[in-house]
């Protein structure tokens, strides 16, 4: 019996009306036939999951376990959906570096709210890019590439958010440091991917909760734990400069909610330089990409042309990788995303202009296999990914392991595009996909 229909049976048994867990078994039928899946595995983003998870309730009773991604880890969504959402698991990479309270402390201190998913990898990815930039000692892309690995990898002192503002002093002075991060230890390998990764196994609380519970919390190393790639042999350093960031994340668009923390918390390290007496500045430039590939480029260019040398984004794989390809990499800028976890981002020709404080989806998709087999004891599945490199590559990723490694068995991988008014049609394939 899986730990979903466990803790319904509980519930119903001791006569929680209402409780969190009871409302996801009501609904009108028609799902957990006995040709569905055990599990259906959703990958999206918050705005098209609001109408895909009300189809799924008006077309299923809930029997089915869920498990989702981060793209869909946003505590609103049972409201929205008018469902408590209780048959749901959801995997993201979590805040699991060395300095993870710090970085809680500080966030909770400027903006009197606790801080969400991708906020402290947001944190981490603007912190590297300005300390690189002052290792640098100029606002020049390649010379800001060659000294991320020396700011953060091993070999240099420690210094995490809480001293950050000696970390920005020692790299000025040409010093060795080495930044252990909020979401990492924010130590880069070969790809420019975390050589490490934190994730947390979490639940939605309800209809009016305004956080997701975490269950636990799991460290996993990539696929090269002790890091690599090119790095300076020595940091020029130096004071009495402005330092020049990009921040480009989604304000408005499908990930808005998402989006939104997280440009809060890359605003952060600018914000601690300026409110400091050291003899430097961070002018930290702002552009939505409204979770578009279009306007994605379209401010990527506005940020190139204002002379940013590095950029903090974007957070979708949907919107980074034609960002990568068509801005930051032909004009030799920096470009260090928060969220993006695509597999495709590792594989692209970057001539190492590309990095990231979000793991790839390599080790979330044996996560989410694992989490599936396991916790969820599902033996069947289908997946409903939304229709960009994001999407269906971690429904591949995660439908490889389940069989290859946990005997488990995909019925069928779908894709849906975003937007669309209705999502009957791709949740009745999804649900009847064992027939």
């Amino acid at each position: 019996m899986s730990y979903h229909k466990r803790r319904r049976d509980v519930l119903k048994g001791i006569g929680v009306a209402g409780a969190v867990g009871v409302a996801g078994c009501s609904g009108n039928g028609g799902g957990g036939g006995s040709g569905a899946p055990d599990l259906l595995t959703v990958i999206g983003y918050p705005e098209s999951g609001i109408q895909l998870f009300r189809d799924y309730y008006s077309a299923s009773d809930g029997e089915e376990e869920i498990l989702i991604p981060d793209g869909l880890q946003d505590p609103a969504l049972p409201g929205q959906v008018g469902n408590d959402m209780a048959n749901v698991t959801g995997t993201a990479p979590a805040a699991g570096g060395p300095n993870q309270e710090a970085f809680e402390g500080l966030f909770q201190d400027a903006y009197d709210e606790s801080p969400g998913v991708f906020t402290s990898q947001s944190y981490d990815s603007a912190a590297a890019l300005i300390l690189a930039n002052v290792a640098a000692g100029e606002n020049d892309g390649t010379a800001i590439r060659d000294q991320l690995r020396r700011i953060a990898n091993p070999d240099g002192t420690e210094y995490g958010p809480e001293g950050f503002l000696d970390a920005v002093e020692a790299a000025a002075n040409g010093e060795n440091i080495n930044y252990q991060g909020a979401s990492s230890a924010v130590n880069f390998d070969q790809n420019g991917d975390p050589a490490s990764a934190a994730y947390s196994i979490w639940e939605f609380q309800g209809q009016d909760a305004d956080s997701v519970a975490v269950d636990e919390t799991q460290n996993f190393e990539g696929e090269n734990p002790d890091g690599a790639g090119n790095s300076a042999d020595e940091s020029p350093g130096g004071f009495g400069r402005e330092v020049s960031v990009g921040i480009l994340l989604p304000e408005t668009g499908d990930l808005a909610s998402t989006g939104q923390p997280m440009i809060r918390a890359a605003e952060l390290p600018a914000q601690q330089v300026n409110d400091s007496d050291l003899d430097l500045t961070v002018n930290a430039q702002f552009e939505d990409t409204n979770t578009s590939p279009d306007q994605g480029v379209s401010g990527a260019e506005s940020l190139i042309s204002s002379g940013v040398p590095a950029v903090c984004g974007t957070a979708s794989s949907g919107v980074n990788v034609p960002v990568c390809q068509e801005t930051l990499i032909p004009n030799e800028v920096v470009g260090c995303s928060p969220s993006s976890t695509a597999l495709s981002v590792t594989n692209l020709e970057d001539d190492d202009y590309i990095f990231r404080t979000a793991p790839s989806d390599q080790l979330q998709g044996r996560v989410m296999a694992q989490v599936a087999s396991e916790r969820l004891e599902a033996e069947t599945a289908a997946t409903l990914y939304v229709n960009n490199d994001y999407g269906q590559q971690l429904s591949e990723r995660f439908a490889g392991v389940f069989e290859d490694e946990f005997d488990g068995e995909v019925y069928d991988q779908i894709s849906f595009n975003i937007g669309e008014s209705s999502y009957s049609n791709v949740i009745e394939q999804a649900l009847s996909s064992g027939n």
